[in-house]
């Protein structure tokens, strides 16, 4: 009997042991499946990754237990299972949330006509950047900021003021970077420019950014030679929710900011609403700044086949600025004559006891949108999106001179000791009233400015007049924009998608010049209106931003110059994609054609011809394919390829602010072919890109300076451009609580070819012959050819985390003008030094209490050792140069000891910021 329990135990023991059951799901993070992502039984060594369609089976010896899910990028997910003897259980889908996201809801894109690329499927080099990243590691930087650890891009302060950054990715400058929002292009018509400090707030707004580069995965035929920044906003239909939040940092900085969403109601309507205000005096030198964000977005989800998404947004402001790059030596003159002051501002002074600046930007660029998605059928979706906007504003500056000096000249009568604008001196001067110049000689009894500098060339010899003074006045560049992109998404098996679609633009530029500021004098004297000329004003503007987005911008005077632009812009486009298995092919082409008018209301008789000229038409468009392959689970490659022919900005139609067609006028030309190469797996993440990118036929102009030509300008052609590297990105998680992310791009960017040079007159009539200009092999300037980083995030404790990431630029060559490379043996390009920052961050996040939301704490600190770095040269004056080209005897910069970091101090530059702070606090509701 005891042989029989002691047999009987050891079966059910052995039977308990060895039993078998199956455990399996599908892995997804609300999108689409996650191949190779980790899937572990609780407790044991038992393991599995899911494979392509994101599917697991694991084997377990137990009857209960708990799975555990894990994913890079991803929040672990722990789930219960139960399972029979010999049987299965399926735990069905299981949805991954990313890490530090708000709501995955908030990136989920349901309009096809935004292009968001998707991992292991579209075949382009992409990186995307969440909300939860964006709001915590954003903090006071300018919004293109976030984006210096993507591989390829280059990100700067420029001048310093607010919303003055700029990006460049693979070499090409924001003007070849398309900027998308919610599948709107948001370049400037006319010149292609994106200024950041029109959308300020837009960060407020983002829910996910994602950098494509190359040429991209839009079906737009839109500026995409470097790389599209496509930003997806919140929407209305978010859940029930809200925030307050408050930050502040060093300069005075301060932000403030509210928002509220309904989520969707029983009705169908939802709402988002959002409002901040941020304010500061900016960390160089007299660069205050005031702005605003509003957002409003309204949905209605009539059915399960039509949702509407109504948004308006907009973000007045306006700040002070340096805009002229100062002398490297004087920032160290007006430092401690050995080490730089870095926050140097040439463009401003003290006026009255006032801090006061002669450039100053302020803008109002409110968008409005209706987006309509009507799902047709199970197969087919039409999505349209109409938006206008209505930009207004401008940025101030100074006209006229005194006895031939301007306000921006340095070391001249016009300055103080301090390097800073005598606004004393020029009220004085401007009113009558004696100075160290002199007394100034009223016209007709009254002190009249006009566009006279007070020194003129008569019959060859330069002649001094007392009568000129300074005026401050503003270059108003004020628009009108309407457009619409509609998208017929048709999926035609399960294997075969076709896209077609249609876009339409129009807009208007309106540019002119008024007063701002006579700086003592009692009119200024407008003789450029050859319809009434001479004409006289008094009445000057302040340099703010109009709170009405709808204001019309008739109420102005108008001095110096008064044109319109307008663009009128259609096309047609078409995307049909192949899945089958493990691949992924598109083939994609667009057609467009942009027309051009000018209208001049200063420069010609209304009866002249060109006062209105006819609309000159010229057609562009793309062609691109690629494909993607999923080797397996972990491995993916692609390929993709593309031909671009590009139309010109609007300067290049009509050069030299004239009405005259230019007689050289081509496309530019594009070609890019890129090959990847993907590994993902549970805990490492790598993307390796090569890329080479051509791009012919570059427009560039420059004015002649030579007196013999007045008004005269210079074109380029065949300036031609190859850009090619590598990129290699890489995220892990080697231990639950530590992330690491790093990146490295090597980029070979240069002039291919020599071009040549073309004079005119003011009438566009061509002077000489043309002339060579020896490009060939010579680098392109202002942008980082070689960058890296290196970050990490740990979770000390439950809510709280600390991060660091390093930044190291170099290759980094000064700005290029082409037109000074008329000699052979030119030395190229002048490299700057490479330099390293360091930014960090600490965050924490204390829940409440159910239902009572969170509080969020976090403190930025960007470059943490304050190091002291070069990040623009807008000249090439090298070391070994003559200090003087007419007396070769006074020897070289080096010579002379007029050097800075191996710079000679004769280059215009900019500086970096130093190190900057801030905290933030938000309560999450």
């Amino acid at each position: 009997m005891k042989n029989w329990l002691l047999t009987g135990l050891f079966f059910m023991i052995v039977s308990t042991v060895f039993s078998q059951g199956k455990v399996t799901g599908t892995i997804t993070d609300g999108t689409g499946s996650l191949p190779g992502a980790n899937v572990v039984i609780k407790g044991s060594t038992t393991a599995t990754s899911t494979d392509f369609d994101g599917k697991f089976t694991l084997n377990s010896t137990s009857s209960t237990g708990e799975i555990v899910v894990s994913f890079l990028g991803y929040d672990n997910q722990t789930v219960k299972f139960t399972v029979s003897n010999g049987a299965t259980t399926n735990l069905g889908t299981i949805t991954l949330v990313a890490s530090n996201s708000n709501e995955l809801s908030e990136v989920v894109v349901t309009s096809s006509v935004i292009d968001v690329a998707k991992d292991r499927k579209t075949p382009v080099a992409v990186s995307t950047i969440k909300a939860a990243e964006i709001q915590s590691k954003l903090g006071s930087q300018e919004f293109p900021e976030i984006l210096k650890s993507t591989p390829s891009v280059y990100a700067s302060k420029a001048g310093g003021g607010y919303g003055d950054s700029r990006i460049a990715i693979r070499g090409f400058d924001q003007k070849n970077i398309a900027v998308m929002i919610n599948g709107v292009p948001i370049n400037d018509m006319e010149n292609s420019s994106v200024y950041w400090s029109n959308w300020a707030g837009i960060s407020d707004v983002t829910s996910a950014m994602q950098v494509q580069r190359g040429l991209g995965a839009s079906k737009l035929a839109i500026s995409s030679v470097g790389g599209t920044i496509n930003i997806v906003t919140k929407t209305s239909d978010m859940k029930e929710g809200g925030s307050v939040s408050s930050s502040f940092g060093n300069n005075n900085y301060l932000k403030t900011q509210a928002s509220y969403n309904t989520g969707v109601m029983k009705n169908g309507l939802s709402a988002s609403v959002l409002f901040s205000r941020t304010a500061g005096d900016g960390y160089v030198d007299a660069t205050e700044f005031e702005g605003y964000n509003y957002f409003i977005a309204l949905g209605y989800k009539a059915s399960d086949k039509h949702n509407f998404q109504f948004t308006f947004t907009g973000a007045p402001q306006w700040h002070d600025q340096r805009s002229t790059s100062p002398l490297l030596s004087d920032y160290i003159k007006y430092g401690n004559g050995t080490d730089p002051n870095i926050k140097y501002n040439s463009d401003w002074g003290m006026r009255n006891g006032e801090e006061y600046n002669l450039k100053t930007n302020y803008y109002h660029k409110p968008v409005m949108s209706l987006n309509w998605d009507y799902d047709i059928n199970s197969t087919t979706k039409l999505s349209t999106v109409a938006y206008a906007s209505w930009g207004r504003g401008g940025g101030t500056t100074t006209n006229g001179g005194i006895r031939g000096n301007n306000a921006y000249s340095t070391n001249n009568s016009l300055r103080t000791p301090d390097g800073l604008v005598n606004f004393d001196l020029i009220e004085n001067w401007n009113s009558g009233q004696a100075t160290t110049l002199g007394t100034r000689v009223p016209v007709n009894g009254q002190y009249e400015n006009s566009a006279d500098t007070g020194s003129n060339r008569v019959n060859g010899a330069t002649v001094i007049n007392n009568t000129a003074g300074i005026s401050q006045i503003a270059s108003v560049n004020s628009h009108n924009w309407y457009g619409t992109v509609i998208n017929l998404d048709k999926k035609f098996s399960e294997n075969l998608t076709f896209d077609f679609g249609v876009e339409g633009r129009m807009y208007q530029g309106i540019h002119f010049q008024n007063l701002i500021d006579l700086l003592g004098a009692d009119v200024y004297k407008n003789t450029a209106d050859v319809n009434n000329n001479p004409g006289y004003f008094s009445t000057t503007y302040a340099p703010r931003p109009n709170g009405n987005p709808f204001i019309s911008t008739d109420y102005q005077d108008r001095i110096n110059y008064w044109n319109d632009s307008k663009v009128n812009y259609y096309g047609a486009f078409t995307q049909l994609e192949y899945t089958t298995g493990n691949l992924t092919a598109f083939l994609q082409g667009a057609i467009s054609q942009q027309a051009y008018q000018r209208i001049d209301h200063f420069k010609y008789a209304y009866d002249n011809p060109l006062a209105k000229t006819g609309f000159k038409t010229i057609t562009g468009g793309d062609i691109k394919a690629g494909a993607n392959y999923n080797i397996d689970e972990h491995h993916n490659v692609f390929v993709n390829g593309g031909i671009y022919s590009k139309q010109p900005f609007f300067n290049a139609v009509y050069p030299n602010n004239a009405s005259i067609v230019n007689p050289n006028l081509t496309n530019e030309k594009i070609k890019a072919i890129e090959l990847g190469y993907g590994f993902r797996s549970g805990i490492f993440n790598a993307n390796l890109n090569a890329y080479y990118t051509t791009w012919d036929d570059r427009f560039t102009t420059a004015t002649d300076q030579a007196a013999t030509n007045p008004s005269g300008y210079y074109t380029f052609q065949g300036v031609n451009e190859i850009h090619k590297g590598v990129e290699l990105d890489v995220t892990a998680k080697p231990i639950d609580k530590l992330k690491l992310n790093g990146m490295i791009s090597i980029g070979d960017w240069k002039y291919s070819g020599n071009a040549t040079s073309s004079r005119f007159d003011v009438a566009n009539n061509p002077i000489d012959g043309d002339q060579p200009l020896y490009l060939d092999g010579v680098k392109v300037g202002n942008n980082a050819q070689t960058t890296m980083a290196l970050g990490a995030a740990y979770e000390i404790l439950n809510g709280l985390n600390v991060d660091a990431n390093l930044n190291y630029s170099e290759k980094l060559y000064g700005n290029i003008d082409v037109a000074k490379f008329s000699a052979v043996d030119n030395k190229g390009a002048m490299e700057l030094p490479g330099f390293a920052t360091t930014d960090a961050g600490v965050s924490y996040k204390w829940n409440i209490a159910p239902k009572l939301g969170s509080l969020n704490f976090r403190l930025n600190v960007n470059n943490v050792f304050d190091k002291v770095f070069i990040n623009e040269s807008f000249t090439n004056i090298f070391a070994d140069d003559n200090i003087s080209t007419s007396n070769p005897a006074l020897g070289t910069y080096a010579s002379n000891g007029q050097l800075y970091n191996g710079v000679a101090t004769a280059n215009k530059v900019y500086f970096g910021y130093g190190r900057t702070w801030n905290l933030s606090v938000r309560y999450d509701f």
